[in-house]
């Protein structure tokens, strides 16, 4: 008999249904279950929830090792960071490419693994099973999985997302698209919004969504125009407050769009511009001729406003944090002193998430001369990431990432003290001894043959490529306005 299984097998795969006593022969006998073809054990799947739901586990998991394991990257590169990769190309990963083949066309397989991760996400918090929701639709849509596609209410939408994502930009024609598919929400239908508030808390998504604002806000800077005149800018928040609050309209199962708080709009927006200005400001008073400059400082203390929605409002906390990021981008370190302190309480502690943790020591690295100097270290470690590394492991592995690649840079003797405090407790992780162990011996390898001070590191080739926005009067790098 095992000589003619093969051709058994070969029929039963072409079967359109394969008859429910031969289903059941194939599930009892785990052999056979485990030669038998994808397209027979879908038609066990779609009966057998719990069975289906150990053959996806172990790939959900996987997801979100790859995932974690991307945001500690060893590189540290402004160019090639998390959100580097295309959407297309993030798709061809093997757990999206196992997880499409194993639903094929099958809508109720699809439904179980959207289930899947909507309750991993609930039990969680981990915006990756977001990432993952919004990847395995458009996988299917790349395939021309149309009996998906065309039931999946969230489909038009994520594909114009989509685009966004690939571009890192909402445009004002897509901006319009997004809002129709929003607002074509029917009555009795709410329930498709826990599914796009989800789709919009990937946080692919929201990366393009808060660099849109931010460019929004330099372009009405520009114009000297109100945040509260931006249809574009106000339809951006209406979605990046949708996606921030996706894992408590799922939890609490009330189907309606989160109120934007319009203060975000009124206090908090023109704060944040109001910075910019200050800083512009004090960029054109050194400029002057020495007879005309006044006896201007640059300003130490943030708005109030401003401080308070960064520890009070989840969608002001996220576009403070891009605004961090802009700044470091531009190389601007006296803004860059000014607010990394306020980032010490942020809400939800979203300062010291990985996510962002991951962008900013990478964007430091454009900075990376100024560690040199010891008020600038005090900053940075001292009044920002040394507050929480204690408490928070990640903040530590962070630490230790960036300075395995700026240990150079650094001012000797506040780098010897700085090596104290982060050595390591008893209990720790495996990773984070690995980190430290790394860092100590290549600071032993740096002392012997320590790098010529005319050569310039591989770090500093590979950011010669980034363009740094300027004024029209000047090389210095400057916040736009």
């Amino acid at each position: 008999m095992p000589s003619i299984q093969p051709v058994v097998m070969q029929v039963l795969k072409h079967l359109p249904k394969v008859p429910e006593k031969k289903l059941k022969m194939v599930m009892a006998d785990k052999e056979l279950y485990k030669v038998c073809a994808v397209e027979v054990k879908r038609q066990i799947w779609q009966d057998n929830q719990a069975l289906f739901g150990d053959e996806v586990s172990p790939l959900l998991k996987q997801y979100i090792v790859e995932k974690e394991a991307a945001l500690f990257s060893s590189d540290l590169s402004i160019l090639h960071n998390f959100f580097s990769p295309t959407p297309k190309t993030r798709r061809q990963g093997e757990v999206v490419l196992k997880l499409t083949q194993m639903i094929g066309k099958n809508v109720k397989l699809y439904d179980m693994v959207l289930q899947f991760l909507r309750t991993l996400f609930l039990r969680t918090r981990n915006v990756h099973y977001c990432t993952l929701r919004a990847e395995l639709l458009m996988s299917l849509h790349d395939l021309d999985i149309s009996e998906i596609c065309s039931v999946d209410p969230c489909h038009k939408f994520t594909w114009c997302l989509d685009a966004c994502i690939r571009e890192k930009f909402v445009d004002s024609k897509r901006a319009r698209e997004l809002q129709g598919f929003l607002d074509g929400v029917k009555k009795g239908q709410e329930q498709v919004l826990g599914d796009l508030s989800m789709i919009l808390c990937d946080p692919f998504a929201c990366n393009t969504l808060v660099l849109s604002i931010i460019r929004n806000v330099q372009e009405l800077l520009s114009q000297d125009a109100l945040p509260r005149d931006s249809p574009d800018l106000l339809l951006l928040l209406r979605m990046l407050s949708l996606g921030q609050g996706a894992w408590d309209m799922i939890d609490s199962q009330v189907f309606k769009e989160p109120r934007l708080d319009l203060e975000v709009v009124t206090r908090f927006l023109p704060a944040m511009m109001s910075v910019v200005v200050d800083d512009h400001t004090f960029i054109v008073e050194q400029k002057l001729p020495s007879e005309e400059k006044s006896s201007l400082t640059y300003p130490t203390s943030l708005p109030d406003a401003f401080i308070r929605y960064l520890q009070d409002n989840r969608v002001a906390c996220e576009m403070g944090l891009y605004y961090v990021l802009h700044i470091a981008k531009l190389r601007n370190r006296n803004a860059l002193q000014r607010l990394l302190p306020a980032l010490v309480e942020t809400y939800n502690d979203m300062a010291f998430s990985d996510i962002f943790l991951h962008l900013l020591t990478a964007h430091l690295t454009l900075l990376s001369d100024e560690f040199g100097s010891e008020e600038f270290c005090s900053v940075v470690f001292d009044s920002f990431l040394l507050t929480s590394f204690s408490s928070k492991e990640n903040v530590h592995r962070h630490i230790l990432r960036m300075l395995l690649h700026l240990h150079h840079k650094v001012l000797p003797s506040y780098l010897e003290t700085l090596m104290q405090t982060l050595e390591p407790p008893k209990q720790c992780s495996e990773p984070l001894k690995e980190l430290h162990s790394q860092l100590t011996e290549k600071l032993e390898a740096h002392k012997k043959s320590p790098t010529p001070p005319d050569e310039p590191t591989s770090l500093d080739l590979g950011l010669h490529p980034v363009t740094v926005p300027t004024t029209s009067s000047s090389s210095a790098p400057t916040t736009p306005v």
